[in-house]
């Protein structure tokens, strides 16, 4: 199931890099599989999180299908990033008290950090802004030692993969953005 999951989960991400709608289906369904394989593992919060990728899968689709030809990559500002991570911190040290105290989670605090932060980002790429790749950065590589924590290595091994493929994501989406601001400029 694993294998599968990973499989789905690479293909997402491919297909988001293009920008291509398909991206949410792959998604949703890798989001099925894992979450069985998380909750199997202990990881609690990345099983919830599963959830959420599904019904945000639906979202993401919605978003860009209804807006696709003028979607527009965007940008968000200093304060929204503030607020945006003071949250993740927020939530994520009140959900890993929550599980360090009510359950046998295994690194609560670090599932918790990973799973709000992955909120976050999933909203943000529904939304076409470009800062998703960077907390996409930050949190896979978080995951990569809390997956390999609990002998999840081809996950982890997935999420080293998803290192690199951030950064063509991100230039990517960044060439996009700066050809549009050029037509723009140019009318």
């Amino acid at each position: 199931m694993e294998i599968l999951a990973v499989s789905l989960a690479v293909l997402y991400l491919a297909l988001a890099v293009k920008q291509n709608i398909l991206c949410w289906l792959a998604a949703i369904l890798s989001a099925v599989l894992y979450f069985f394989v998380m909750y199997s593992a202990g990881l609690y919060m990345e099983a919830c999180l599963q959830i959420f990728y599904i019904v945000m899968g639906f979202y993401g689709w919605s978003q860009w299908q209804s807006n696709e030809s003028k979607f527009i990559i965007r940008s968000w500002s200093n304060v929204n990033h503030f607020k945006a991570i003071s949250l993740i911190l927020l939530l994520a040290l009140s959900s890993g008290f929550l599980l360090e105290t009510f359950t046998d989670a295994a690194l609560p605090f670090f599932d918790a950090l990973t799973t709000w932060g992955a909120v976050v980002a999933t909203y943000m790429v529904a939304k076409k802004l470009i800062e998703n790749w960077i907390y996409w950065f930050v949190i896979d590589f978080i995951s990569v030692f809390l997956f390999l924590s609990r002998d999840l290595h081809l996950t982890a091994l997935l999420f080293l993969g998803y290192l690199v493929m951030i950064c063509f994501g991100y230039r990517a989406w960044n060439k996009t953005r700066l050809n549009i601001k050029k037509k723009a400029s140019a009318k």
